[in-house]
C-alpha cells in the first residue's frame, strides 16, 4: 500500500495539471502620437466612434454615448461583430474601460475580454496605451489551433496594433482608416 500511495498522488497531480482550463491572457500595446493629449482624446474618447479611426472597422453603432453602460456594436471588415459595453469613462484622466458582450469568434478568436485605453502626455506629444485581458476562443482543455491562446494573442495584438496605427494616422493627419 505504501508504494501505491505516492504513485496515486503523482498520477492525480499530473492529471490535474493536464486538465486545467484556460488561463487569462494579456496584450499591451502603445503608440506615441505627435499631438497634444487633448487632441488625441478628442478622437479616442468617443467610445462609439471607433470606426472613425480603426482601419479594421467597417462600421460602429452605439447607444448611450460615453456614459457608463453605453454600448457599441463594431462590425469588422474581415467579418463578425464585437458587442462591447463601457464600464468606466473618465474624461479628466483620459481613460476608459470596456468589455465584450456576446463572443463572436469570427470577429476575434476569444471568448471574453476587457480592455482599457489611456492617453498620457509624452514629451511634446501623447502616449496611448491599450491593454486587454481575455480568454481564448475555446475554453475547453484541448482547443483547436484557431481558438487557442496563441490565436487569441495574435488576433488581439493585431487588432490593437492596427487600431493604434489608425489612431495615430487620423490624429496626425497622415491618413485615415
Amino acid at each position: 500500500m505504501r508504494s501505491f500511495l505516492p504513485t496515486f498522488v503523482l498520477a492525480l497531480a499530473v492529471t490535474g495539471a493536464l486538465a486545467h482550463g484556460p488561463t487569462p491572457q494579456k496584450v499591451d500595446q502603445s503608440v506615441t502620437v505627435a499631438a497634444s493629449p487633448a487632441a488625441v482624446w478628442k478622437v479616442l474618447g468617443d467610445f462609439p466612434g471607433i470606426g472613425a479611426w480603426h482601419p479594421d472597422v467597417a462600421k460602429s453603432e452605439g447607444s448611450g454615448g460615453n456614459g457608463e453602460g453605453a454600448t457599441r456594436n463594431v462590425t469588422l471588415k474581415s467579418g463578425g461583430t464585437l458587442q462591447e459595453s463601457l464600464d468606466e469613462w473618465k474624461a479628466d484622466a483620459m481613460t476608459y474601460s470596456y468589455r465584450m458582450g456576446e463572443p463572436d469568434v469570427k470577429a476575434l478568436p476569444v471568448s471574453s475580454y476587457s480592455a482599457t485605453v489611456t492617453v498620457v502626455p509624452d514629451g511634446a506629444g501623447a502616449k496611448v496605451s491599450w491593454i486587454g485581458r481575455f480568454y481564448r476562443g475555446d475554453t475547453g482543455n484541448e482547443p483547436p489551433d484557431e481558438l487557442s491562446d496563441k490565436a487569441g494573442r495574435t488576433a488581439m495584438n493585431r487588432y490593437f496594433a492596427d487600431g493604434l496605427k489608425g489612431l495615430k494616422a487620423k490624429v496626425e493627419g497622415t491618413g485615415a482608416p
